[in-house]
């Protein structure tokens, strides 16, 4: 039985080019499709044009590996991109990326320096960080760049937008400190209706026109995030901050084909158990499912613990020999059961997961969440292959990326 990654649906068998001549993997891994995230990133700057785009790969890439998928992203032309902590853009940095890297989170004053000594950009959104950015930009002998965040109605981060201005004019005051970006974040552009999306946006365009009063012209003005990039043009200003679509997710229903998005990830798996089984078998934790039918029921070594939501084992399927098969019985910790009814089902046979043939959407929905949250909580023990132009060209496991 060989493990290890295996071609897309309707492939050849034997997995990509360049897998022979590393080490075996165990038999579940996320196939990382580097293809993808260039044309994502291309589709996306196309549906945004003039307006640059910065690529968030935040929690490592939603799961998709954060320097990979940054260097991708930039080699496709996106502007920069966006992490959620001081220690994720210090992580890329590392990795050889120099492209411009914006922390979208709020930060505390003790960090600023080594955010600064990494050359990382920050949101602020009150003046104390401000200060700690300028002294810290000072010590480094480097300008500080500074996001300033607006609460328009998300009622998370940000300064109120009726005091933005006067901060925005104290900010920019500070020594070594250069107000490059003002931005703010929409509850609900993921809406098909707009009516809240468009009221953030006008109350976010009249604080821009606050700081014009008060001298402060902010380069970067950037408000969308995936959702507002596909439905509301209006939004995308000098920058959009795109995450999910980058990954080939449309953030809705109702937004899927606004941009010609690729998945990115493919969740697999290979057979390791398979039995015949009468009717009336019991299957799983709680005998929860019993099978109606003599049927094969095959397991799959991969589970809850890798990131496969436990609520999804209710009504969801995987895709096995090119047609749905449903999982059988509760997700495990490290192993999910299916009834693979009568498929000529062999040990070593891959399963999918999610991915082209099993979007992660329908795994969301059966799990009652969202992509985000099924693509980010994809787990470190599960190898990441990346692949480029069908070739395996990194493999990263716990052990570390060969």
């Amino acid at each position: 039985m060989a493990f290890g990654p295996s071609p897309s649906p309707g492939a050849e068998p034997g997995g990509p080019a360049g897998l022979a001549t590393r080490r075996p993997l165990r038999p579940a891994w996320a196939e990382i499709d580097l293809d993808a995230v260039h044309a994502n990133v291309r589709a996306l700057r196309g549906v945004a044009a003039p307006a640059s785009l910065l690529a968030v790969v935040k929690a490592d890439a939603y799961g998709h590996g954060a320097a990979r998928v940054a260097r991708a992203a930039v080699e496709a032309g996106a502007w920069g991109l966006g992490v959620a902590t001081v220690d994720e853009g210090t992580e890329l940095r590392r990795a050889g990326i120099d492209a411009p890297i914006l922390v979208l989170g709020a930060i505390g004053p003790d960090e600023a320096a080594t955010a600064l000594a990494h050359d990382l950009r920050l949101t602020v959104a009150e003046e104390t960080v401000a200060a700690a950015a300028s002294l810290a930009a000072a010590a480094a002998r480097r300008e500080a760049r500074l996001h300033l965040k607006v609460d328009t109605g998300m009622g998370r981060l940000g300064v109120a937008s009726d005091d933005a201005a006067a901060l925005a004019a104290r900010v920019a005051a500070l020594p070594h400190v250069t107000l490059e970006g003002c931005s703010t974040h929409f509850a609900s552009a993921d809406d098909p209706d707009l009516g809240s999306a468009a009221r953030q946006l006008e109350i976010f365009m009249g604080t821009l026109r606050a700081l014009e009063r008060a001298g402060v012209r902010p380069a970067l003005r950037h408000a969308a995030n995936s959702a507002a990039t596909l439905a509301l043009p209006g939004a995308r200003l000098d920058l959009v901050r795109c995450g999910l679509a980058l990954y080939g997710v449309a953030p809705a229903p109702h937004l899927v084909g606004r941009a010609e998005l690729r998945p990115v990830m493919r969740l697999c798996a290979r057979v390791v158990h398979r039995k015949r089984v009468p009717p009336g078998t019991p299957i799983g934790y709680g005998h929860a499912f019993r099978t109606t039918r003599e049927t094969t029921v095959i397991t799959l070594p991969v589970g809850y613990a890798d990131g496969y939501p436990r609520a999804a084992g209710e009504g969801c399927t995987v895709w096995l020999h090119g047609r749905c098969a449903p999982i059988a019985g509760r997700v495990s910790m490290d192993q999910i059961t299916v009834d693979a009814a009568d498929a000529p089902v062999a040990l070593g046979d891959v399963v999918e997961l999610w991915g082209a043939a099993v979007p992660v959407e329908i795994v969301a929905r059966a799990a009652r969440t969202i992509p985000y949250e099924v693509l980010a909580r994809t787990a470190r023990r599960v190898p990441r292959v990346y692949l480029d132009g069908g070739r395996v060209v990194a493999v990263r496991t716990l052990l570390g990326e060969e």
